[in-house]
């Protein structure tokens, strides 16, 4: 069940551990290889490649990963230095880190989310948020007398 698929040149998007339906897993999980969850676990997760839930897996932890894809549910929080997924069938009760987030209609998610910014990206307001927030009021007040 652990390990069927070793992957010699270190390639984190190989799936190395599989917890199938009917295992419950107690424990904190720490792997550099990508894991898919279709079993029930309660512990946190480290893991540097991409952790897939499937639709009947259940997960009570704090994930950090790569990227997870959700089609069960997770009670806890999410780190994903990457791409969060909630599929229609998926459920996330906690909160989200996420690099982008996608959520599918029908999916459940109650908690908070932050975005991080990409690499070198910045967050600037765009000119039209700028009037709404009364920093081109003078530059309003000019084309209004005009």
């Amino acid at each position: 069940m652990f390990g069927k698929r070793k992957s010699s040149s270190g390639n984190v998007s190989v799936t190395d551990t599989f917890i199938g339906e009917g295992t419950i897993v107690e424990g904190k999980i720490v792997t550099t290889a990508s894991l898919r969850i279709e079993g029930s676990v309660v512990g946190d997760i480290e893991c540097s490649g991409d952790v897939t839930i499937g639709e009947k897996g259940i997960v009570r932890s704090i994930i950090a990963a790569r990227s997870v894809f959700n089609a069960g549910t997770i009670e806890g929080s999410v780190i994903a230095k990457g791409k969060m997924t909630i599929t229609s069938k998926g459920r996330v009760l906690g909160n989200i880190n996420a690099g982008s987030l996608h959520v599918s209609e029908g999916a459940v998610f109650k908690g908070e989310c932050a975005m991080d910014l990409p690499r070198g990206g910045e967050l600037r307001p765009t000119k039209e948020k700028e009037k709404h927030h009364g920093k081109d009021k003078g530059q309003d007040a000019k084309q209004a007398s005009a």
